[in-house]
């Protein structure tokens, strides 16, 4: 056989190796973009089975509910924080439904008690003489978002404390009485708030039961912000118990115990 030959055979299988390469493609690439194939498929079905799996997860060992019962202490800045003595403790009462490992939706109410005195002649009540004591409850309903920190990558002693973020929208209602002048009606209202902070919590059996630590800093549009009922009047008495307003923000710190399912 001559060379003329071998280079004739080789040239022939060369070829017919092209063109069954070249059909081979040809089908891959029709398979890909014939209508509803999916080109990302094998992507898609990674990431199906990675969510099944954290589903699958979260159902074994996740939460699903908590009530949580508890108090704490609520305090106010500004001049609403100087008129304020704070009557401590605060109650709160809220439930959790969590959405996966890292996200819950909370609902409850709080309640809080501060007592203040006017030992003077103030604006809004001139005929009163001196109001002496009030006393303002505060009851507060919210909604918040929950979402945890990924600890995974951190030590136990972090992880089991389960710290997360915290913001609320909330609607502050508002009952001031007069205890030294019974003639005067209860001042009534309300205003809607927003608070966000930070918290842990720290397991007394898993799933089960977890103390709680909630830290958050409230802006609320109190309707009696800027009031100028308790503005002394001017050489009515040597107190200076009078307040221009009562602006001011909130601070709470609230400990819990949490029932878990």
């Amino acid at each position: 056989m001559g060379k003329y030959s071998l280079f004739i055979i080789f040239i022939f299988f060369s070829s017919f190796a092209f063109s069954q390469s070249n059909d081979q493609v040809m089908d891959e690439l029709e398979d890909e973009l014939t209508p509803g194939s999916d080109i990302f498929s094998d992507f898609n079905e990674d990431l199906e089975s990675a969510q099944v799996f954290e589903d699958e997860r979260f159902y074994r060992y996740g939460r699903f509910f908590s009530v949580n019962f508890g108090g704490g202490f609520t305090t106010f800045t500004g001049n609403r924080g100087r008129a304020y003595e704070d009557n401590h403790p605060t109650f709160h009462l809220s439930t959790n439904y969590f959405l996966d490992f890292r996200k819950a939706i909370s609902i409850g109410l709080e309640y809080s008690k501060h007592t203040s005195i006017l030992d003077t002649v103030v604006n809004g009540y001139p005929d009163q003489g001196r109001l002496g004591a009030l006393v303002t409850d505060f009851t507060r309903v919210f909604v918040g978002y929950k979402y945890y920190v990924d600890t995974s990558d951190l030590g136990t002693a972090i992880t089991y404390s389960n710290p997360h973020f915290i913001g609320r929208l909330e609607y502050w209602y508002q009952s001031t009485k007069f205890i030294d002048q019974k003639s005067l009606p209860t001042d009534k209202g309300g205003g809607i708030g927003s608070g966000i902070g930070f918290g842990l919590e720290f397991p007394v059996e898993l799933k089960e039961s977890y103390i709680s630590v909630e830290a958050l800093y409230h802006v609320v549009n109190f309707y009696d912000k800027y009031t100028q009922d308790y503005r002394q009047i001017p050489n009515e008495s040597d107190s200076t118990y009078g307040y221009e307003d009562l602006t001011g923000n909130v601070v709470s710190l609230i400990f819990t115990y949490n029932f878990t399912w």
